[in-house]
C-alpha cells in the first residue's frame, strides 16, 4: 500500500533533499508540498494525505498551530513532525497538538522513511533522543492529585476526622480548636462539597479515600 504524503518545509535546500529521498521510496508518494502553516492546512483539507511531514518553524502559522488545525479538521490524517528542535516544550506541544511522531532532522534516510511508514500504519514514533526524553518524563513520579482541592488543608483534616465518625467536640479536642470553630469549618465544608449533612459528607469523603 502506498502512503500519500504532504511535505511541509519552508527551507528550499532541506525540502529538496527530503523530496529526493522520498522519490526513491516506491511505497511513499508525495502528493503535495507546502511552505507555510496556512498552506499546509489548506492543502491537507484538499488532498487528504495519509501523512503530513511537518516542520515546526514556519513563516506565519507555526507548525504546532498547523498540526492542531489539521488534526482537528481532517479525519484520519497523521502528522509526523520533522524538526531541529528536541527540547521538551516543543515535543510535548506537538504531541498535544495531535502529532503522531517526532523525528529530528539529523535522522538518516532509513530512520526517516521508517518513521513515515510507521506513522502511516497508525503507530507513534520518535527519534531515539526524543523517545528518551518522553520516557524520562513519564517515568518521573507524579504527585497524587489532591482530594477535594476546593478545601483548605484544615478543612480537609476536619473532613477526614468527620468521615471517621468523630463528632464536633472530639474533632475540636483532637485539633485544639473550639467546638464553635469546628462547627464553622464543618458548615464551610458542607457548602463547598454541596452536601446537606454529615452523612452525605462522610460518604463523599470515604469514596475519595478519606477517613478509611
Amino acid at each position: 500500500m502506498v502512503a500519500r504524503l504532504l511535505v511541509v518545509e519552508d527551507h528550499p535546500l532541506f525540502r529538496k533533499g527530503v523530496l529526493a529521498l522520498l522519490d526513491t521510496a516506491a511505497d511513499l508518494e508525495v502528493v503535495g508540498v507546502a511552505v507555510s502553516g496556512e498552506d499546509a492546512v489548506a492543502q491537507a483539507g484538499q488532498l487528504r494525505p495519509d501523512v503530513v511531514l511537518m516542520d515546526l518553524q514556519l513563516p506565519g502559522m507555526s507548525g504546532i498551530e498547523a498540526t492542531r488545525a489539521i488534526t482537528a479538521a481532517v479525519r484520519d490524517v497523521r502528522v509526523l513532525v520533522l524538526t531541529l528542535f528536541e527540547d521538551e516544550d516543543s515535543v510535548f506541544m506537538a504531541l498535544r497538538a495531535g502529532a503522531r511522531g517526532y523525528v529530528l532532522k539529523d535522522a538518516d534516510e532509513e530512520e526517516l522513511t521508517g518513521a513515515i511508514r510507521a506513522v502511516a500504519r497508525g503507530e507513534a514514533i520518535f527519534s531515539p533522543t526524543v523517545a528518551g526524553r518522553v520516557l524520562a518524563f513519564f517515568a518521573q513520579p507524579r504527585p497524587a492529585p489532591q482530594v477535594f482541592p476546593s478545601l483548605t488543608d484544615r478543612e480537609r483534616e476536619i473532613l477526614r476526622l468527620l468521615a471517621q465518625g468523630n463528632p464536633n467536640p472530639s474533632i475540636a479536642r483532637a485539633l485544639s480548636l473550639s467546638p464553635k470553630t469546628v462547627a464553622n469549618y464543618v458548615s464551610a465544608i458542607f457548602a463547598k462539597l454541596q452536601v446537606r449533612d454529615r452523612a452525605e459528607a462522610m460518604i463523599r469523603a470515604r469514596e475519595a479515600g478519606l477517613g478509611g
